[in-house]
């Protein structure tokens, strides 16, 4: 996300002409890179300046910030979230121009709906492995399309149809990306346990989930013919302004997959890492990284500023007491 204090510190250290976030991945970088394939929620329009670029309640980013997140090892960005209509539709399409025009490829939302008809399904070639990735959203803030651009909304009818259009479009397995639950809560809803039933129903082989601005718990679960599914219910926040305790920071789910002898792929094993979304330092020197917001890697804590440690040491402390609690069958990543 790019809540204004971001945007205002970007503008600052690009010296009011543009808008710098290349420092705010620095860090974190070479983990995302170390992926074979890596995926972003990206939560903010791409508005190119009509309006002005704002921060909450109505998102809307510079084409820079997606540059930053590109050149930081994502592969993938999903669109599909409660503020993607934020600029309405000319917002939402603008994104999509944007995105395309950078090279960065994108699913969940289409500047119609003939459009989603013949991107959908978005098969990544990973390594030799076809894995199709599907996004959606509960809703867009009560914000509506008015000129046809399209959403992928929630919809159990139209996800079974695109699971099975991803099988036949030669999808080895399938990884659903859903926006769901509800705010700031660390446990997961029953709507999600509910939508999660109803996608191992479907032998989807992933599902991983963001929006309620905290970490919620990771499972491995089983498809009713005894696959294992990795679930995530929410991963937090990624970057952002935001201040209370549990949002300061997220996870990183990384999920392991392989085809054997005979060919089969299937996912072998999930883990997970926290990161800290540091706000800038005013000690840092120029140059630093610090002099920004940052995201940083718990294997990089001590880099995290002095003044701005304890808010770290909560977080990941509450974060790791429910994942020890409440995971099963995924564990902290070991380096």
């Amino acid at each position: 996300m790019t809540h204004q204090a971001q945007l205002d510190q970007a503008r600052k250290l690009a010296g009011g002409n543009g808008y710098d976030f290349s420092d705010c991945f620095t860090l974190i970088a070479p983990d995302v890179r170390n992926a074979d394939y890596a995926v972003v929620n990206l939560e903010t329009p791409l508005g190119g300046g009509r309006g002005g670029y704002t921060g909450f309640p109505c998102f809307s980013a510079p084409d820079s910030y997606a540059v930053a997140l590109r050149d930081a090892g994502f592969d993938l960005f999903l669109t599909a979230n409660n503020h993607t209509l934020d600029r309405s539709d000319a917002g939402l399409r603008r994104t999509i121009q944007a995105l395309d025009s950078l090279g960065i490829p994108h699913t969940g939302t289409f500047k119609d709906a003939q459009t989603r008809s013949k991107l959908v399904p978005f098969i990544a070639d990973i390594n030799g492995i076809k894995v199709a990735f599907l996004n959606y959203t509960y809703g867009t803030n009560g914000i509506t399309a008015k000129d046809g651009a399209e959403v992928s909304l929630i919809d159990r009818d139209a996800i079974r149809r695109e699971i099975e259009a991803s099988r036949k479009a030669g999808a080895e397995l399938v990884c659903v990306c859903v926006h769901w639950g509800v705010e700031y809560q660390l446990h997961e809803h029953a709507t999600q346990r509910s939508l999660t039933d109803y996608l191992l129903a479907q032998e989807v082989d992933m599902i991983i989930g963001g929006h309620p601005h905290v970490v919620q718990p990771m499972q491995m679960k089983q498809t009713p013919s005894g696959k294992r599914v990795p679930v995530v219910y929410s991963l937090g926040n990624f970057i952002s302004n935001m201040k209370t305790d549990d949002t300061r920071g997220g996870a990183l789910s990384l999920v392991y997959i392989s085809r054997d002898g005979s060919g089969k792929v299937s996912v072998d094993s999930m883990a997970y890492d926290t990161f800290y979304a540091a706000k800038p330092d005013p000690a840092a020197r120029p140059g630093s990284a610090l002099r920004n917001f940052t995201v940083i890697p718990s294997r990089m804590a001590d880099s995290i500023p002095a003044a701005q440690r304890g808010w770290w040491n909560t977080f990941n402390t509450r974060a790791t007491r429910l994942f020890d609690t409440e995971n099963t069958g995924v564990s902290r990543r070991k380096y």
